[in-house]
């Protein structure tokens, strides 16, 4: 498995878990610590999004 395929994995694994804490907010409210869970997922989804653009693009360059 690439750099590239491990990163597109972790990315979709990510957003499965964001997109039910999203849900779970919109119907019953996050406690507090499940809303630090959520800002922490948040962050590293961002992260993991960057680095799978930045992946990208050098395999586009080279």
């Amino acid at each position: 498995m690439s750099y590239v395929e491990m990163l597109n994995r972790r990315n979709k694994i990510m957003k499965k878990h964001v997109e039910r804490m999203i849900l779970k907010d919109n119907q019953t409210g996050l406690s507090y610590q499940e809303d630090n869970l959520y800002q922490m997922m948040l962050r590293e989804l961002y992260q993991n999004e960057s680095e799978l653009n930045a992946a990208r693009r050098e395999d586009a360059d080279v």
